[in-house]
């Protein structure tokens, strides 16, 4: 064989070869390039989903959110879990506000309850539009106790409200009383305030807003709360860094509200007026199943405030389009880090609530 034969065998070879392996690294890098990212899961950062159903902002029961997420409504952003409902939509129950909110899958009776739920969490969006003279404007519901049974009424509710030209928000918990005899529809809550304003202060017309509170929260600041129910006792503790520590005490098997001579100054202004004059069981809420709830529950709506003054907001819905509420701050964002759950041995199954409400 002549030399340029071997030549150009050679430099055939090596052209084959240099080829072959470009070819590979080719099918590497487009092999890579099409590795999706692992989804993470909420029940990835807060793994305690075992113990709860997630009610979503359509209305619809997703049932235990384990490997779950919906885009519209709640899933998992870096270390945190996003629950997000819009002003105006399907809501669950008789409710007529939206949620997306952990309901606890079973029960238990606050006599002999032993059961805790603590959260840490930030708000990252209230609804922008709303009539300022209603209680319920601007705000969200971040964690409740809630009755499974008779009212279904709800001795815990945690708000947070900001008010649209403020920077700091307040944050406050409610205690619903459980009202006396069948009719419901006397009941009234009792608002405490942890910091910032209770739910009793508002704007003196649609547009026009009470003083920002100077130990108030902002949208995006972390804090925490703490629940406990002991013995017919419910506890609670308050805490954000830069903030006053705040507890609370509330007998929820032995009610302060029994006669009308004991309806408090708050109520009488507030709800006696719109016909929301009701007392209380003298039992409160002892021999009623009892669970925790978790998550965004909006309470800025649509309806009139002429239906209700503290409850019915007049705010923007467009109708019912989730995307179009989205894009112009109707809504309410909540952000959970952390949260954890103890149940007592007592509790039992709490799946009559959502036989009834789903």
């Amino acid at each position: 064989m002549n030399k340029k034969i071997i030549t150009l065998l050679s430099t055939f070879l090596i052209s084959g070869a240099l080829l072959m392996l470009n070819s590979c690294g080719n099918t590497t890098k487009e092999s890579n390039k099409t590795e999706t990212k692992k989804t993470v899961y909420a029940s990835d950062v807060i793994p305690f989903f075992d113990h709860w159903k997630l009610i979503l902002g359509d209305g619809s029961n997703a049932g235990i959110a384990n490997n779950f997420e919906n885009k519209d409504f709640f899933y998992s952003t870096d270390d945190w879990v996003v629950f997000k409902s819009p002003n105006g939509g399907d809501t669950h129950g008789t409710s007529n506000n939206t949620r997306t909110e952990l309901a606890q899958i079973k029960k238990w009776y606050p006599a002999t309850a032993n059961d805790k739920l603590n959260a840490t969490l930030k708000v990252m969006n209230v609804s922008n539009t709303g009539d300022a003279r209603v209680a319920a404007s601007y705000s969200v519901v971040v964690g409740q106790i809630h009755s499974a049974d008779k009212h279904e009424n709800e001795p815990l509710k945690i708000f947070y409200k900001k008010f649209p030209d403020h920077t700091k928000g307040s944050v406050f918990w409610h205690y619903e009383i459980n009202t006396a005899g069948d009719d419901n529809s006397g009941r009234w809550d009792f608002s405490s305030a942890v910091w910032g304003n209770d739910f009793s202060v508002v704007g003196t017309d649609v547009n026009t807003y009470p003083e920002e509170p100077k130990d108030g929260i902002d949208l995006g600041e972390e804090f925490s709360y703490e629940i406990e129910v002991k013995d017919g006792i419910m506890r609670l503790k308050f805490t954000s860094e830069g903030h006053e520590t705040k507890t609370f005490t509330k007998n929820l098997i032995e009610s302060e509200y029994t006669t009308t001579a004991d309806i408090p100054k708050q109520t009488q202004d507030l709800f006696v007026p719109i016909g929301q004059d009701g007392v209380e069981r003298e039992k409160a809420y002892a021999g009623e199943g009892c669970f925790f709830k978790l998550g965004c529950y909006n309470q800025t709506n649509g309806k009139s405030p002429e239906v209700n003054k503290n409850w019915c907001s007049g705010a923007e819905t467009h109708g019912g389009d989730i995307q179009k509420q989205y894009k112009d701050g109707n809504y309410a964002e909540v952000w959970f880090k952390e949260a954890s759950i103890f149940i007592s041995d007592a509790a039992v199954s709490n799946e009559g609530y959502f036989t009834k409400n789903d």
